[in-house]
């Protein structure tokens, strides 16, 4: 028998959720045909069979989390074991997620738990990460468990987080790990646009003079190494909100495409997202990001910068606000922005100069 695993999928990607098998045991097939398809990085993919042959067995059942090097598919006949993965074990994202640590830990340092409670969590099927202690100098309590495992009774059953929402919470949770970030606001008057001006297609333009302005925050930086990369192109990273979770989609070179490019880009690239068919690559590689989530509501925010990137640029809704104007208060069109960097790498100077570019970039007329 030869088996087959999750081979590593690139991006340090640990892990992937099975989305659907292309075959069943029994089946012929043939080399580089559809074995099964994958969720990981926000896009499905589809793994070729590495050999020909009969179908033995399926190791994993469709919405399983699967970690690289974990077996898939057991091959009939075939001698030996697929090389270049690490030995895993399937686990499904449930088990994953309520796996309780021996001790616990938290922001503010250590949580003790008595053995009786932490027998009736297991017993309750309660996560002690989640219990507020009561007893003396912080110790869970057997009532602790019982008052969390009451609220639990009265919700929604767990709901493990798959596909996008599943790869954001990892990837904000990263980010939030990793980066020092530090939030610059401020406004941008834009009485001069045009009506009916595409609005995302200034803030891009606006982004790449903050980037002329301060290179340094369109750059990679490297934690280990303390070293930075500024980067020649602008490859933009754009947040997109969908109904499965966030998505952050790639358009590449905005620096040096007109206007039309860009919003030809932009339509595309937000109708591969809807119908979930963009392709792995363009979900990677981003080096400066933008929010427009103005489009939905909110003032100011503080974006998360998402490693290596160093920078994220947020515009918030566009408003009407009395502004002083000659010396007397007259009604202006406000965008507000945000600016969130990794001060790892980004000093406050190079925040408020790139922010300074961008505003002034959108106060032109066209």
């Amino acid at each position: 028998m030869r088996t087959f695993r999750l081979p590593d999928l690139g991006e340090g990607l640990q892990e992937a959720e099975l989305v659907e098998w292309r075959v069943k045991p029994g089946e012929e097939i043939a080399v580089d045909q559809p074995l099964l398809a994958v969720e990981t990085a926000k896009a499905v993919v589809e793994i070729p069979s590495p050999c020909a042959g009969r179908i033995e067995r399926l190791f994993a059942n469709a919405g399983d989390i699967i970690r690289v090097g974990a077996p898939l598919v057991e091959f009939e006949g075939q001698a030996n074991d697929d090389a270049g993965t690490v030995v895993g074990a399937v686990e499904s994202g449930a088990n994953i997620l309520r796996e309780a640590p021996t001790s616990l830990g938290r922001s503010h340092g250590s949580v003790r738990v008595i053995p009786a409670a932490r027998a009736l969590a297991r017993q309750l099927d309660v996560d002690l990460t989640m219990v507020t202690p009561s007893g003396a100098d912080g110790v869970i309590t057997p009532d602790d468990v019982r008052r969390v495992a009451r609220v639990l009774s009265e919700t929604e059953p767990a709901e493990p987080l798959r596909g996008p929402r599943r790869a954001m919470a990892q990837n904000m949770a990263f980010a939030q790990a990793e980066v020092a970030a530090a939030t610059i606001m401020d406004d941008a008057i834009v009485d001069a646009w045009e009506t009916g001006a595409d609005v995302t297609i200034r803030l891009i333009r606006a982004l790449v003079k903050g980037c002329e302005a301060e290179p340094g925050l369109n750059c990679w930086f490297e934690s280990a190494t303390l070293s930075r990369r500024i980067l020649r192109k602008i490859d933009l990273g754009i947040a997109v909100d969908m109904p499965d979770g966030l998505f952050v989609p790639v358009l590449r070179d905005v620096g040096n495409r007109d206007p039309a490019d860009l919003r030809r880009g932009l339509d595309r690239m937000r109708a591969d997202v809807r119908e979930r068919r963009i392709p792995p690559e363009e979900l990677r590689g981003a080096t400066i990001t933008l929010s427009n989530f103005g489009t939905i509501a909110g003032r100011y925010a503080a974006p998360i910068v998402l490693p290596p990137t160093v920078a994220i640029l947020g515009a918030g809704r566009i408003r009407a606000e009395v502004k002083a104007r000659d010396g007397a208060p007259a009604v202006s069109h406000v965008l507000p922005l945000s600016l969130t960097f990794d001060h790892r790498v980004v000093s406050g100077g190079e925040a408020g100069r790139f922010l300074a570019a961008a505003i002034s970039d959108l106060a032109l007329p066209s």
